[in-house]
């Protein structure tokens, strides 16, 4: 495989996995895979978060895994997301891999603290002598109709932060493979779940058939305009590219993966063939990160851009009620309105 994994206390699981060949799984299932194997292959993988215990997590990420490992492997919490984070920390000190799940986006900022202040700091404050591989697991995003705090998109805060890598998958496969690389990472990863897409099928390659979770990906190829977006966002992507294709419009779609690092150079050649870039978030536009592809894209093919890179994105207002979610999230008809925009300037 191509990304790195740390050394395994159970090489002969490794074959196992392998052998299971080609798998669909909803994304869910694909996570509480990855888990499962991280667990099994390391003994200092360790899970914690408010009810992934017995009731296996309020989306079944964790389904199962208590009643496989124990109670010394998946620890329930209290309701204290600055205290489990705090514990991972402590963990990561004394040789284990923590993950941490969060129970929804909103609930995150208790332990802000502790992720932007130690989490994200240590390894620089011991001059690369201590490192946290501690994995903070986010569902984020709309689409599910949930109430306050339960709906928002808050990866620009960790992206922003020097020391974190900030992921999100859109599939099933980046979704059980990326999880995989970030437990064996040695540093600290914002893993970003896309709630929206957890009951969506998919098919996974256990052959370790698996990129790098820091690079882009091209999900669709295309020649007239590129259409970059990440996690539930790429779906939407995809189904206005379709759209336009049946209007004579070519799209080439690119998947994130990783919002920190971003691997430009994907972005960078796909914009170099095209001459145009629409930038689509579910976050608000303000002071995100569509607005630093977008800065930088421009400032790296300017002379290939045919007209200004455009963004789509939520508004900068809190995330609304559910009834009215529909006209906050960017959809396909916004996509193909900013493309539009694009192709006539």
């Amino acid at each position: 495989m191509t990304a790195a994994f740390h050394a395994s206390e159970n090489p002969a699981a490794h074959e196992e996995i392998a052998a299971r060949g080609t798998v669909t799984k909803v994304l869910a299932k694909a996570l509480n895979t990855a888990l499962a194997d991280a667990m099994e292959l390391d003994s200092k993988v360790v899970l914690l978060g408010e009810d992934i215990g017995k009731l296996g997590g309020v989306f079944r990420v964790t389904d199962e895994l208590y009643d496989r490992f124990g109670s010394a492997r998946v620890l329930d919490t209290p309701l204290a997301e600055a205290g489990i984070v705090g514990n991972a920390i402590g963990l990561a000190m004394r040789g284990y891999r923590p993950v941490v799940e969060i129970q929804f986006d909103g609930f995150v900022y208790p332990a802000f603290n502790q992720i932007v202040s130690q989490l994200a700091k240590y390894r620089s404050r011991t001059q690369g002598a201590v490192s946290l591989p501690v994995v903070i697991r986010i569902p984020y995003g709309g689409h599910i109709g949930a109430v306050e705090h339960h709906q928002e998109s808050p990866e620009a805060y960790f992206a922003h932060t020097a020391g974190l890598r900030v992921v999100s998958p859109a599939n099933a496969h980046d979704a059980y493979w990326m999880l995989r690389e970030a437990i064996a990472s040695p540093d600290p990863v914002i893993f970003m779940e896309p709630k929206a897409k957890y009951w969506h099928k998919g098919e996974i390659d256990f052959s370790g058939a698996a990129a790098p979770m820091t690079t882009a990906r091209i999900a669709r190829t295309g020649t007239d305009c590129t259409v970059v977006g990440h996690g539930a966002m790429v779906a939407t992507l995809l189904a206005a590219a379709e759209i336009a294709a049946a209007e004579g419009t070519s799209l080439e779609v690119v998947d994130l993966r990783s919002l920190s690092p971003v691997d430009y150079e994907p972005l960078f050649d796909s914009v170099r063939k095209t001459g145009r870039l629409v930038v689509a978030q579910e976050a608000p536009g303000n002071v995100s990160l569509g607005s630093e592809i977008a800065a930088t894209v421009a400032e790296h093919c300017f002379y290939s851009l045919q007209a200004p890179v455009l963004r789509v994105s939520g508004y900068d207002v809190p995330f609304p009620v559910a009834k009215l979610e529909g006209l906050y999230l960017p959809d396909a008809d916004r996509v193909l309105e900013a493309v539009d925009r694009t192709m006539h300037y």
